[in-house]
């Protein structure tokens, strides 16, 4: 399973996106969003705005699930 490091307490989906590597820039996310299914924890959700936690499953277009997991800054 694929794993997303972050340092905050949590991270938006559109952050959560760049990171990953879907997309190259926060201007992309909102057309990304649009035409792609998204699932958090098994629920679809495709709003940048939606905070993800470690120990969150992002699936996307049905692929491989990719947890956002903590790390010490």
């Amino acid at each position: 399973m694929t794993e997303i490091p972050i340092t905050s307490d949590f991270i938006t989906l559109g952050q959560f996106l760049k990171l990953a590597g879907f997309v190259d820039s926060g201007g992309e996310v909102k057309l990304y969003l649009t035409a792609t299914s998204i699932q958090v924890n098994g629920e679809h959700d495709n709003r940048r705005g939606r905070k993800l936690y470690p120990g969150d499953l992002v699936s996307v277009e049905g692929g491989e699930p990719i947890k956002v997991v903590a790390v010490e800054a």
